[in-house]
């Protein structure tokens, strides 16, 4: 006689509840992910442009602009840091932090760094 091979009905209900938990955290985790892509796609669009080279009021306002139209919530102009960096080259940096609620009393805190400058890893 053959043993029965499969899958039963509690190792299936199990691995479901594990991918539903894992598949709801990500989703509750995929709109700061989603920001920090959008921070990173307005710097390189700014780069591309040139809109790097102006001074701090015009990069700030040129940022502003561009974010009427990506919506980025927690980064605004004014939180930008920006300083010349070695060989005259303007560094534009966004530092922010995101508390997403997990679940019950457990949160995930993501720190966010975006920056033009080549020297850093990103």
């Amino acid at each position: 006689m053959r043993k029965q091979q499969g899958v039963s009905l509690t190792g299936l209900i199990f691995w479901l509840a594990i991918v539903a938990f894992v598949g709801l955290m990500a989703a509750k985790l995929l709109p700061a992910y989603i920001e920090f892509f959008a921070v990173k796609k307005i710097f390189a669009t700014m780069e591309k442009a040139g809109e790097m080279q102006g001074t701090v009021s015009e990069i700030r306002k040129a940022y502003d602009r561009r974010n009427a139209i990506e919506d980025v919530k927690n980064v605004q102009g004014q939180d930008l840091e920006i300083q010349r960096g070695p060989g005259g080259e303007t560094v534009v940096t966004a530092t922010w932090s995101a508390k997403v609620p997990m679940v019950y009393n457990a949160s995930a805190c993501l720190d966010f760094v975006v920056s033009t400058d080549k020297s850093q890893p990103q």
